[in-house]
């Protein structure tokens, strides 16, 4: 089957698993199941995404083990085949909450010292930061936040007012950007969530390629951990195997770091999945999870970072459940 064949298969396919940048159909071929990645149109940008995921895909094969292989990629019309990954899903195993099979932190740790290895990735934008620049590199990030919070705010001006997002909901990060310690740069996964994670067997496969950067090694453990929403011990353990496998330069100043990456993530969920749900319930779905799910979650990550706002008092689901619905 050619590769237009298996586009228009998926695209004839209603059962597709959707993120937020793609639609993912799995097609059965004579050889066997294969993954087609159609962008989804008109998504919104709410994450960097320099590098095209085909070419982050081509550029770790010869130094990850633990990815899907890159079977076709097309432009015209654009869309990728990857290998089918057979497993389940880590969050229909271990949910938060839950702990992860014990394989999983070794898994994980292995894949961000097998990072370390990738030589850096082709095609680097224009301006992005140099090597070892941490300082610079965090700022890419919060830019983008602010940016989000600025486009989006006139639209959903009465959402963030009811959720208390505050006008200037960066100032606390900004102080944390100061004196972050240079490290080498490394191909950082940035999404290596439940999600994203097929295990079987004893291994772990890590999916979902597309926010693959150039930069900081222990923002990718900060993502990860704030995303993974690991029990205190499961936490303790991935970071005590992180800095024994990881190269030494890679870990340099890890903790202080660690915490001012962390306070970005909580912040920035806050503030874009705050729009991303609310955007959600106005179109009545689809919903990658059921409502009262996504209301606790939402609840969950305001929570994070309303004390870096100064806002001591948790909210209330049945209050976030009203600011998402537009009441």
């Amino acid at each position: 089957m050619n590769g237009r064949e298996l586009y228009e298969r998926a695209r004839a396919n209603g059962d597709a698993a959707a993120g937020y940048y793609n639609d993912n159909v799995r097609v059965d071929t004579a050889d066997g199941p294969v993954i087609v990645r159609i962008p989804i149109h008109g998504a919104d940008m709410m994450d960097l995404r320099p590098w095209r995921e085909d070419r982050v895909l081509a550029a770790i094969a010869p130094y990850v083990r633990d990815a899907p292989r890159l079977l076709l990629s097309s432009e015209d019309p654009r869309f990728q085949v990857h290998e089918f990954i057979a497993g389940d899903v880590l969050n229909e195993v271990a949910p938060r909450g839950v702990a992860v099979p014990p394989h999983v932190l070794d898994d994980v740790v292995r894949l961000f010292v097998q990072l370390t290895d990738v030589p850096r990735l082709p095609d680097t934008p224009d301006g992005w930061p140099a090597d070892g620049d941490t300082t610079a590199f965090a700022h890419l990030l919060s830019a983008l936040t602010h940016r989000v919070h600025v486009t989006y705010g006139p639209d959903f001006a009465d959402l963030f007012a009811a959720l208390a997002i505050p006008a200037e909901p960066l100032a606390p990060v900004n102080d944390l950007w100061r004196g972050l310690t240079p490290r080498p740069f490394a191909c950082v996964h940035a999404d290596v969530h439940r999600r994203n994670m097929i295990v079987r067997e004893e291994s772990t496969t890590f999916l979902d390629w597309e926010l693959a950067l150039w930069g900081d090694p222990v923002y990718d453990l900060a993502v990860h951990i704030h995303k993974m929403g690991y029990l205190p011990d499961e936490r303790d353990a991935l970071i005590t195997r992180w800095l024994a496998a990881m190269p030494s330069e890679h870990t340099a100043g890890w903790e202080r770091d660690l915490d001012g990456y962390l306070t970005h993530e909580r912040i920035k969920s806050a503030i874009v999945d705050s729009v991303r749900y609310s955007q959600l319930f106005a179109k009545g779905g689809p919903y990658p999870y059921p409502e009262r799910q996504l209301v606790a979650s939402m609840t969950a990550k305001l929570n994070a970072a309303r004390p870096y706002w100064d806002l001591m008092e948790p909210v209330d689901e049945r209050d976030v459940d009203s600011a998402l619905r537009g009441g």
